[in-house]
């Protein structure tokens, strides 16, 4: 075996071992105008051992309108047929951008055409994708009108059975998780709000960069995973490898 062969699957290996407790995904390079990226970086990610690739709901990158970004419902569909075994899901899926019947269509579709690999990440948006919104026409709800898009949606996608997230660390939309006994999301939350959810008996997954360096990345997981996390979602990394080599020093225990 060639050195570089020993270390993908020394990497493989520790990733997978590391999914023994705390689960760990990607986002994917999503903010371009081909695709090839994001599906061979899901297979990578799935050689790799790891656990999630996870695709944002956005027009365009946050407050960047000039630069292109793949839509989301078909790219999942492309991922879950290029891959067999990761997980796919929305990260998350933005409600009011279609009906919500269409948004429940769309995300159950994903989950048959993955053999129920799919995770329902939704959520409301804020401030800062109104502009996407409204630069197509969309109406940008009261906060009180989304949280109720979100609610419908939600409890539908749950009882089809598909695994919830709900986006968002703010009370009120913690709220609609806790009543709904769904997941809430925490995108680069603290790791102390991610244990006090916790404490109240709520699954928490968390989302967001993990450093500039492997060793950053091993501190934050073990914090995360310490803090009783579910997932961890890394924002696309540098290199997959050292993920998954960082994701083995952590030594991720729930």
């Amino acid at each position: 075996m060639t050195a570089v062969a020993t270390d993908t699957a020394t990497a493989s290996t520790a990733a997978r071992r590391a999914a023994d407790g705390m689960k760990i995904g990607i986002t994917l390079p999503q903010f371009r105008h081909e695709a090839g990226s994001a599906i061979e970086a899901a297979r990578r990610a799935e050689d790799l051992g790891l656990d999630g690739v996870f695709c944002f709901d956005h027009l365009w990158p946050m407050g960047q309108p000039d630069r292109p970004a793949l839509s989301m419902a078909p790219l999942l569909g492309a991922l879950a047929a290029s891959t067999s075994t990761i997980s796919v899901g929305t990260l998350v899926a933005r409600v009011g951008l279609v009906p919500d019947g269409v948004l429940v269509a769309a995300l159950s579709s994903l989950a048959t055409i993955s053999s129920g690999r799919m995770i329902a990440g939704i959520g409301t948006g804020d401030r800062l994708s109104r502009q996407e919104n409204e630069a197509f026409g969309i109406p940008f709800e009261p906060g009180a009108e989304r949280r109720a898009q979100l609610t419908s949606v939600a409890s539908a996608l749950r009882k089809l059975g598909l695994p919830v997230w709900i986006g968002g660390g703010r009370p009120k939309t913690v709220a609609v998780a806790r009543d709904l006994g769904v997941a809430v999301n925490l995108w680069d939350g603290e790791p102390f709000r991610v244990a006090e959810l916790t404490a109240e008996g709520m699954e928490v997954t968390w989302a967001g960069p993990v450093g500039p360096s492997e060793a950053a990345t091993v501190a934050r997981l073990q914090e995360v995973a310490g803090a009783g996390a579910t997932w961890a979602v890394c924002a696309w990394p540098e290199s997959l490898e050292s993920l998954a080599r960082a994701a083995e020093v952590a030594r991720i225990t729930r």
